[in-house]
């Protein structure tokens, strides 16, 4: 995962292989001893980490948005620039889990719905947290702007870092990481910039925006 440095625990491999052949295949279409043989494990050997495929879809779902609220909220602690500054940190934050962990973004999409009802309310909870320690930042940094107005931009950035999975791999339809990233970077701060400007009739800003 993303967020994690040091090298990963076996339990770990077997998530991230799990989610490599989810999003590729599907939920139902992997089996239990396919995701064993991609971590050199028999698939009998699985139910020692995990009870089942089940287990595995929702420690990866839960698991990558409790990672992004503590990321979150750990930027903002840490922060001690200005809401610039950090709406910079959230940004650059996003889209390291948008680079790195597009699979967990396919299965969000695809298979929610096949969790439980009480992992998918957290999975919702842990999102809408998410979602409004964006929106009080973006708020700081553009006060005239309506919290209606400034939570929509936050879920539009959301949609547009999240593409990353339709866009192919590196060097079909994605340049490379660092360009990616720079590319993303850039139409996410400049969605929020346009915050607070007045848009005319032609199309075009009148300049002005809201701090």
């Amino acid at each position: 995962m993303s967020t994690r440095t040091s090298a990963p625990t076996r339990r770990e491999q077997i998530l991230n292989e799990a989610a490599r052949l989810f999003a590729e295949r599907g939920f139902h279409g992997v089996g239990v001893d396919e995701i064993g043989a991609a971590v050199g494990i028999s698939g009998p050997g699985l139910y020692r980490h995990f009870p089942g495929k089940d287990a595995m879809l929702a420690e990866l779902l839960v698991g990558i948005s409790e990672r992004l609220l503590s990321g979150g909220r750990l930027r903002v602690e840490d922060a001690a620039a200005g809401p610039q500054a950090l709406l910079a940190s959230l940004i650059d934050g996003h889209i390291d889990f948008a680079l790195d962990d597009r699979p967990l973004i396919t299965l969000h999409d695809r298979e929610l719905d096949r969790l439980r009802e009480s992992d998918r309310k957290l999975v919702r909870q842990l999102q809408r947290q998410y979602v409004e320690l964006w929106v009080a930042v973006v708020r700081d940094l553009h006060r005239d702007v309506p919290e209606s107005e400034a939570r929509a931009a936050v879920h539009a950035v959301f949609g547009l870092l999240n593409s990353t999975p339709h866009l192919g791999s590196y060097g079909s339809g994605l340049p490379g990481r660092e360009a990616t990233q720079t590319l993303l970077r850039r139409l996410a701060h400049g969605a929020f910039a346009s915050l607070g400007d007045e848009v005319r009739t032609d199309g075009r800003a009148d300049g002005r925006t809201a701090v």
